[in-house]
């Protein structure tokens, strides 16, 4: 299998791999800074690639278990530098005639070394610039991403295959750490017309101290994947007054808690968010008739409405009003959604309880 072919199967790979990042990453950057940077975004997802591609690299081709079960080759190459004596001793290199220089660098001997250098050369640079990592530092992780390498080789795959299918070479383990420690030397002048990434932090926790609709819009999901599991569990495990429990919890959620957490929710919490009146002051009262509004508007009327057509008599008109009132009830999620993802205007429970939303982030 050819090198181009592996990268096509990371390629294919990747958007799930980068989707199921894609959460962790966003919640990390705005608790630490507030906002997401394009520009780290980018960098980020190179880097997941790269480790992807090197991955891939380093599995396949997949062979049948079957073949693999009749192998009787060594597993393990134990010498240090063996590959130099081998390029020595089976090349074409003859250091007295340098005709069989170019000759030489085109057969395994040569390249699959220098692949070896190669492959984990962008690991070097991706440490120095995005971790800040130093020389010893990067020596150290650079032996360990070869380590985990080639015990995922030696082990056949995790214990997939009866034994492994790829051969366990300490050179390897030398080669990979020299490709890390030279992406630690280059990364400087590769990385001359990138933004630094103290820059990139810098800009993201001054747009940080303005809570976005994205960044609101994550404090509810997350605060959704809190509450939902609790919520669920109780109803299974809890048999009776199940729509009162439930309600109960909502509010000690959504109300009771954000008033021992300056205004916030767990999630609003983690995120640095905290509810503020006009005066910038955090105030219970306010904070208060602030959740009562929003549990109003978005909870209670809405399924108090159509709770209301089922006590109409089974007519045609039932069903037009109950019709009705699911539309009314999409369009008002609709609207306050769209209002409160791409706007900043204010909510309706925001301006009549004089509270704001405000960042925490210094």
């Amino acid at each position: 299998m050819g090198y181009l072919t592996v990268i096509k199967y990371a390629t294919f790979l990747f958007p799930i791999v980068a989707f199921l990042f894609t959460i962790p990453f966003i919640l990390r950057e705005y608790h630490k800074y507030g906002s997401i940077s394009p520009m780290k975004s980018i960098i980020t997802y190179l880097f997941i690639y790269y480790l992807l591609c090197a991955y891939f690299l380093v599995i396949l081709p997949l062979p049948k278990i079957s073949e693999v079960a009749k192998m009787t080759s060594p597993q393990m190459q134990l010498i240090p530098f063996d590959f130099a004596f081998d390029f020595l001793k089976h090349s074409s290199f003859d250091i007295t005639n340098p005709a069989t220089y170019l000759k030489a660098l085109k057969e395994s001997y040569f390249y699959v070394p220098i692949f070896n250098i190669f492959l984990t050369l962008p690991f070097g640079v991706f440490l120095r610039y995005y971790f800040k990592c130093n020389r010893k530092q990067i020596i150290i992780f650079s032996f360990l991403l070869s380590l985990f390498f080639e015990l995922t080789q030696l082990s056949g795959l995790y214990f997939i295959y009866p034994r492994g299918y790829r051969l366990f070479d300490v050179d390897d383990l030398i080669l990979n750490t020299l490709g890390g420690v030279l992406g630690y030397y280059i990364s400087s002048p590769i990385t001359h017309f990138v933004p630094k990434i103290d820059e990139i932090n810098k800009k993201a926790k001054e747009k940080g101290k303005v809570v976005s609709g994205l960044r609101r819009s994550a404090a509810f999901l997350l605060d959704s994947f809190i509450f939902m599991p609790i919520n669920l569990f109780m109803m299974v495990f809890f048999q009776h007054n199940k729509i009162y429990l439930s309600i109960a919890f909502i509010v000690f959620y959504y109300i009771v808690i954000p008033l021992f957490l300056r205004g916030s929710t767990p999630a609003q919490k983690f995120l640095n968010i905290e509810i503020r009146d006009e005066n910038n002051e955090i105030n219970k009262i306010k904070i208060l008739l602030r959740k009562c509004l929003a549990l109003a508007i978005y909870l209670i009327i809405p399924f108090s409405l159509g709770y209301m057509t089922f006590v109409i008599p089974n007519s045609p008109i039932r069903g037009l009003v109950g019709l009705l009132m699911i539309s009314m009830t999409f369009i008002l999620y609709l609207l306050s959604a769209i209002k409160y993802l791409f706007t900043k205007k204010e909510m309706l429970y925001e301006k009549i309880s004089k509270t704001r939303l405000k960042s925490t982030i210094q």
